[in-house]
């Protein structure tokens, strides 16, 4: 069912296809990487401050998200130079990132200085093609992974501490509006008691956080279905408006991103690792990406 695409990584993340190979950010490499269906690894650029979302401008500059001196970075001809500087908006780490049509930007923070700890809600974050930021939205459980749909009119971001897959409609502007839970992972009740659980700062360990599904990287496919990474049940799901589960599969490892790509875009890479947790995964080369054939192929952004 998997083929092995990758292996000896730290923590791939940010998994996009692109000019024919699956780009990826290695958090503990410190770097970004493509990779071939055939397995051939090349090192892109390195990012000293851990690279995460990645996105291409229409000009074919790459931006990277910077994670710990919350930056967004532009990688063009081979030099690298800051894009946006987003460390007045958010004191939190910066995660992922959607890149539109026309080159604008929306990128996620964890809302927690450290790893599932003192986890707040948090923003999610606009920037223009000319690098200007502002914050969009507030009072998100971890935005992660974050699609938009091909006609650019509607977004879809993980939420990952709320187990849910939520909805905006995007203006000609590019703020949004309309937000509505499009998918609910996690039962609401269930949720409210992860809440308290945080509230009174009670260490969990990441296996058993929860026994439901989160959404950590996402993926649009062209019938409206999302894959979703879920590490807390190591497997991929895809989901449909209002929550229903069409396929689940269940992963070698914990599942933490995922991306539609390949010749016929039905090609659906999985990034995975034993843990999340920094001091292992930075220590451990336990990161791997899979990769398995689904149905219908990859849709809209990224």
């Amino acid at each position: 069912m998997f083929k092995l695409i990758a292996e000896d990584l730290h923590f791939s993340e940010g998994p996009r296809w692109h000019d024919n190979k699956l780009w990826f950010s290695d958090f503990y490499q410190h770097a970004v990487f493509n990779v071939d269906e055939n397995g051939t690894l090349e090192k892109v650029v390195d990012i000293p401050n851990q690279p995460s979302g990645l996105g291409w401008m229409p000009d074919g500059s790459m931006l990277i998200v910077s994670m710990l001196d919350r930056k967004v970075m532009k990688f063009k001809e081979g030099q690298l130079s800051v894009h946006a500087d987003l460390s007045k908006l958010t004191a939190f780490r910066c995660n992922d990132m959607v890149v539109d049509e026309i080159g604008n930007a929306y990128v996620g923070n964890f809302g927690s200085l450290y790893h599932a700890k003192n986890i707040k809600p948090t923003c999610l974050i606009f920037v223009n093609i000319n690098g200007d930021a502002k914050v969009i939205e507030r009072n998100l459980d971890f935005p992660n992974g974050t699609v938009i749909t091909p006609d650019g009119k509607k977004m879809i971001i993980g939420e990952t501490y709320g187990g849910r897959l939520t909805s905006f409609d995007i203006n000609s502007d590019g703020s949004l509006t309309n937000r509505q839970i499009w998918a609910q992972m996690m039962p609401t009740s269930y949720y409210l008691l992860t809440k308290i659980v945080r509230a009174l700062k009670i260490p969990v360990k990441e296996g058993r956080a929860t026994p439901y599904p989160v959404p950590d990287g996402i993926c649009l496919d062209d019938h409206n279905g999302v894959w979703v990474a879920s590490p807390t049940t190591s497997e991929v799901i895809r989901y449909t408006q209002g929550g229903e589960v069409t396929q689940r599969i269940t992963t070698p490892d914990r599942a933490y991103a995922c991306m539609l790509g390949g010749k016929t875009g039905t090609t659906l890479f999985i990034s995975t690792a034993k843990t999340s947790d920094p001091e292992i995964a930075s220590r451990e080369k336990n990161g791997k990406i899979y990769s398995t054939e689904v149905e219908y192929p990859r849709a809209g952004k990224p």
